[in-house]
């Protein structure tokens, strides 16, 4: 799965389990972003790695955020997913040619560019924000 839809799948996690006060199962939260719990469950166990979310097993077991969802920034969330280049330069252009040649360290610096602008328009986010756009959107 591309870091795109990693990205996406996380902030839905975290944004749903924002939303609830219980503990909710990989099973739930697959349900609602349409997907297999395994998928859920790799998505986070890296939110979990990077201190966002903790699980617990048992009958009233799930998972659960570890902070408030207003301090959960989404650029953290991006960046937890260890892929945070999300335009790469190909690999094997033509070094004869003289496009081919010079492609890449100029993509590489417009790349560069706007990684930083992405971050830079993420952290004026939070999860807390997305949660209350989505409640905003289904009361439309």
């Amino acid at each position: 799965m591309n870091a795109n839809q990693r990205f996406a799948i996380s902030v839905h996690a975290l944004t749903l389990l924002a939303s609830s006060s219980d503990p909710l199962t990989s099973e739930m939260i697959a349900s609602s972003v349409d997907t297999n719990p395994v998928v859920i469950r790799r998505t986070m166990a890296s939110l979990r790695e990077h201190g966002l979310v903790e699980s617990k097993s048992g009958a009233k077991g799930g998972w659960r955020l570890l902070r408030e969802p207003k301090e959960i920034g989404l650029c953290e969330v991006y960046r937890s997913l260890d892929e945070v280049n999300v335009l790469a330069v190909h690999s094997h252009p033509n070094k004869h040619c003289p496009i081919g040649g010079n492609i890449s360290g100029v993509l590489r610096s417009v790349f560069e560019d706007a990684q930083s602008e992405m971050e830079k328009a993420l952290g004026n986010y939070t999860v807390a924000d997305i949660l209350n756009d989505v409640r905003r959107k289904a009361n439309q």
